[in-house]
């Protein structure tokens, strides 16, 4: 607590925190990007020494008992741990796109990421959103079991026209389906049920949501005609300088959810959006949809609105695996290849 002869004093000793917390946090940043360049530098050592056949595993594992004995202060350079920085660096040796994005994240994020990712796109997907969103570990980890990069290929966000035009960025802000299993929800729950849970895992939700959002409040309180009306939950997002009403439904997306929403963001325009902030924008989040339903519903709505299903536990990944694998093999142009197989001459 400040005492009341320091109170004017505060702003400017708040400067000064923030100045810590920022150099601290540069450092933290140097260290880090030093230690990657390290794992880096050494897996390429290994790989030259492996790939011209000097080196064995018997060899690495020698060299991981040299540095244990000759250098006890030195952690983490066992023999799997150098075989890792040897797969690190050959992973990404080749591509000038990935290689600065891995030294901006601790060497744990990047395990996770190599060792569960198996295409390049895939790894450049969580290697973006873990800087964008500046992930811990736990929260990575939840996002590679909840198959967010497999979700994202096969169902992009379903927004309508307008909200395209007004807000370009917001294809890569909203996903098509939010997954919250920290909510513990039971099987038959009420939309009460959905917004109470959500409140309490405010910080868990916000993370799933993505970093720019801040929360407003819940049953925000419009007044319209000398009527009451009451949001379900009210945020804002500092990216797109706006907004974001998002209105709970237990059961499936139907049409005529979409013509309140709209109501609700004409009021949230009108009535609480102040001068310098851009159109709000309205998300539907249902229990599920029909994706040709929401097509037909969103393709003549005049508001910025989109709608979304949220999911209560994990997705099926090995599932969502095996479709992707076939949407890449699909995609490929040869048709042999699309195949699997050689085809036969006549």
């Amino acid at each position: 607590m400040i005492v009341p002869a320091l109170a004017r004093h505060e702003p400017a000793f708040r400067e000064i925190v923030d100045l810590i917390q920022s150099a601290r946090a540069r450092a933290l940043q140097t260290v880090n990007t030093a230690l990657i360049d390290l794992y880096w530098q050494v897996g390429k050592y290994i790989s030259r020494k492996v790939e011209s056949a000097a080196w064995g595993k018997a060899v690495i594992q020698q060299l991981a008992d040299y540095l244990e004995q000759n250098e006890p202060d030195l952690r983490g350079f066992s023999a799997s741990n150098l075989w890792r920085m040897r797969q690190f660096f050959s992973t990404y040796r080749d591509s000038a796109i990935l290689a600065p994005l891995v030294r901006e994240l601790p060497w744990s994020h990047n395990l996770s990421i190599m060792s569960r990712c198996k295409r390049a796109e895939e790894r450049e997907f969580y290697l973006r959103l873990c800087v964008r969103e500046r992930w811990g570990k736990r929260e990575l980890e939840r996002q590679l079991a909840g198959a967010l990069f497999e979700r994202a290929v096969f169902s992009p966000p379903k927004v309508s026209a307008l909200l395209r035009e007004l807000h370009p960025a917001a294809g890569s802000v909203f996903k098509d389906t939010y997954l919250l299993d920290f909510l513990n929800l039971p099987e038959l729950h009420s939309e009460a049920d959905l917004q109470r849970r959500l409140v309490s895992n405010l910080k868990k939700f916000l993370l799933e949501l993505g970093r720019d959002f801040c929360f407003v409040g819940e049953h925000y309180q419009l007044q319209v005609g000398g009527k009451d009306f009451y949001l379900d939950l009210l945020l804002y997002h500092r990216g797109l300088q706006c907004l974001v009403d998002f209105e709970l439904k237990i059961d499936e997306f139907k049409p005529e959810y979409l013509g309140k929403l709209e109501f609700y963001l004409e009021a949230v325009d009108r009535d609480v959006k102040k001068p310098h902030e851009r159109p709000s924008i309205g998300v539907l989040l249902c229990a599920s949809k029909d994706n040709e339903v929401v097509e037909y519903a969103l393709s003549r709505s005049v508001s910025p609105a989109l709608i979304a299903e949220y999911q209560t536990c994990l997705p099926a990944k090995k599932l969502l695996q095996q479709k992707l694998h076939e949407f890449y093999e699909l995609a490929q142009p040869n048709p042999e290849k699309r195949l699997g197989k050689k085809m036969k001459k006549p």
